[in-house]
């Protein structure tokens, strides 16, 4: 994603607290068990099962899940829209290392 920055990211997620639901490489602590293991997320076909894989879906799912996925347990997160680029950029790169 153009202007994304990974490191950026990777701040807005520990700040948010993805890690206690999600496990993410990278992240060290909390290594929730709850949502899905968030590793090798570039090489996936679907987010949530249900939408296409794509930077600009991704950050608007993580921005606010249930308004895509009605009935998802993620809920809306606490971050601005370049903050969500930020930490699709994170994501893309786990796993990829």
């Amino acid at each position: 994603m153009p202007l994304a920055s990974a490191e950026r990211g990777k701040a807005a997620i520990v700040r948010v607290g993805c890690a206690s639901c999600h496990t993410i490489a990278g992240i060290d602590w909390p290594r929730g068990r709850t949502g899905p293991e968030l590793d090798g997320f570039a090489g996936r076909g679907l987010i949530a099962g249900r939408l296409p894989n794509r930077p600009e879906i991704l950050a608007a799912y993580v921005r606010d899940a249930p308004a895509l996925v009605p009935g998802s347990a993620m809920p809306a997160m606490p971050v601005s829209e370049s903050e969500a680029r930020d930490i699709v950029a994170f994501l893309y790169q786990t796993g990829s290392r």
